[in-house]
């Protein structure tokens, strides 16, 4: 028996609660995990709050990440005692996840942790994190380079748009990072921001096309968020989008792609193919220094874990929020 979050549905009620469960409950898979360290992302929030239908199967051990230790492997690349990361996959959705201790996995889905990380600091990155530095990958490949003007990061505050301001800074950008909560402005600059722009200036309906500012964009917003930022991308210049936090609606134009040639990038992280994984890992090993992880990131036990999804989700976090299920 070990201890888990786990979201059960009776009829069309869910109830979520800190149990002891057997590993029966627990989905096929090649690899066993003894878990160390999962954490809590958008998408953990809705499912354990219900607030949007993610949870396909019931009952659910949410927890899209984690981070811990191989017990048993039938599969060829792991054996016991190897330290593994997961990101994604549908794990904590379709497949029971990392908010317990133990976990059974495709061995497929896993990654090897960064030698330069702890299991704590991999899920104080984690899936957020991960889709971070794949939208620096995707403006890299785009061709976005320092000298083509600021990039702007949306939602800087969160787990997605604080790991974006640290490795753009790394990575030699002039960053400016939206937030509506003006207490930040000090969190901001010491990952890296170097300006701070009032999320307001972007969350309403606006123009077709906008004065040209932008080199490039990490969006983890949406809505009328996205649609701005793009408006106000410089000639050339790319837009990442990976997230729907105000919204996921697109209520722009096409004006900024026809008559800038602005390029709008799709990023998932849930089935992205390992080549990429391990392109995003590496370069949060090479350009995330791990101190800054202290300042994005706070500890909790499984037990607090309910309770942290609301305010999550009702945007009372900043940063990312590393869950200890061994606490």
């Amino acid at each position: 028996m070990f201890n888990a979050i786990l979201i059960e549905k009776t009829d069309d009620l869910q109830s979520v609660s800190l149990k002891q469960i057997d590993e029966t409950l627990l989905h096929d898979g090649d690899v066993t995990i003894d878990v160390a360290y999962s954490t809590l992302n958008y998408k953990d929030g809705l499912a354990i709050t219900g607030a949007s239908p993610v949870v396909r199967k019931f009952p659910m051990v949410p927890g899209i990440d984690l981070a811990g230790t191989v017990r048993e492997s039938a599969h060829g690349d792991w054996k016991a005692g190897d330290k593994v990361v997961l990101n994604g996959w549908g794990v904590g959705e379709g497949h029971t996840g990392g908010l317990a201790q133990v976990a059974r996995l495709k061995g497929e889905w896993l990654v090897p942790l960064p030698s330069a990380f702890t299991e704590k600091q991999a899920m104080a990155i984690g899936t957020a994190g991960y889709t971070a530095a794949l939208c620096v990958e995707a403006l890299v490949r785009a061709g976005v380079t320092p000298d083509q003007g600021e990039v702007l990061v949306t939602g800087a505050t969160g787990g997605v748009g604080s790991v974006a301001v640290a490795l753009l800074k790394k990575a030699g950008y002039t960053v400016a990072g939206s937030t509506g909560k003006a207490s930040e402005v000090d969190y901001l600059k010491q990952l890296g921001a170097d300006s701070i722009i009032d999320r307001a200036e972007l969350s309403e309906k606006g123009r077709p096309l906008s004065k040209e500012r932008w080199g490039g964009v990490v969006d983890s917003v949406g809505s009328h968020t996205l649609a701005n930022a793009c408006a106000a991308t410089r000639y050339g210049g790319a837009v990442a989008a990976c997230g729907l936090a105000q919204g996921a609606d697109f209520p722009g134009t096409v004006m900024p792609f026809i008559l800038r040639g602005v390029r709008l990038l799709g990023v998932d992280s849930v089935m992205a193919p390992k080549a990429s994984r391990m392109a995003a890992w590496d370069r949060l090993a090479r350009d995330l220094d791990p101190a800054l992880l202290d300042v994005i990131a706070v500890e909790i036990g499984l037990g607090e874990a309910i309770a942290a999804a609301s305010d999550l989700l009702a945007g009372k976090v900043r940063g990312r929020i590393v869950v200890n299920v061994n606490r």
